[in-house]
């Protein structure tokens, strides 16, 4: 008996329609009563309350109006809760998408404390983050780390990986006050000048 191995299906993109299909709020239509969603704490979360805000930018500097993240965080004691409730103060999961207009994506949050590698070193306060949006096969994961956790940055062993100090500005989020609220910039930059650096794991 001989066995014959299957082709391998054609990849495809994402398509036009993910960020409105995944997250309803995008394109202005009513959400799910269980919809993952851009908060990931509700006021009544341990920690710091921020909220991040950021583009996405193809090769020429345009920005992708159409592109769908979703997110995956530590709590602020830089433990993951696997288990998802939108009852809950805090979801280590969520999903976002960036506006028809602006092209920008927010999220609703509290900053992470620091985790443990597999190593036993501890990783500096980060956000996990998978891009998808059409043109892209096969989603993109980076990260989002705080630039005012300088000395965390310095010895976190995932950022240490990436030897060029320049790249690893890339993944550096940059903290900001308007109104009492505490904003990280982060803008995600596909290809081109200052790329964004994106992991394979």
């Amino acid at each position: 008996m001989t066995t014959e191995l299957l082709k391998e299906t054609p990849s495809q993109t994402a398509g036009p329609y993910v960020h409105i299909g995944m997250h309803q709020a995008a394109a202005g239509n009513p959400t799910r009563d269980q919809e993952i969603s851009d908060v990931l704490a509700k006021p009544g979360a341990d920690g710091e309350h921020i909220r991040i805000e950021g583009r996405v930018f193809d090769g020429n500097g345009n920005l992708i109006k159409d592109s769908f993240i979703e997110v995956w965080q530590a709590n602020a004691q830089g433990e993951y809760d696997p288990v998802y409730n939108v009852e809950k103060a805090f979801n280590s999961f969520g999903r976002t998408a960036t506006t028809f207009d602006q092209g920008v994506w927010t999220l609703d949050t509290v900053k992470p404390g620091a985790v443990a590698h597999p190593t036993g070193a501890k990783m500096a306060p980060h956000i996990n983050l998978s891009l998808f949006a059409r043109g892209i096969n096969i989603h993109l994961q980076t990260r989002l780390y705080f630039a005012d956790e300088s000395e965390l940055n310095a010895k976190c062993p995932v950022l240490n990986m990436i030897e060029h100090p320049s790249r690893r500005e890339t993944l550096i989020a940059q903290r900001v006050k308007e109104n009492g609220q505490v904003i990280y910039r982060f803008d995600i930059r596909v290809q081109g000048e200052n790329e964004t650096v994106f992991f394979d794991f």
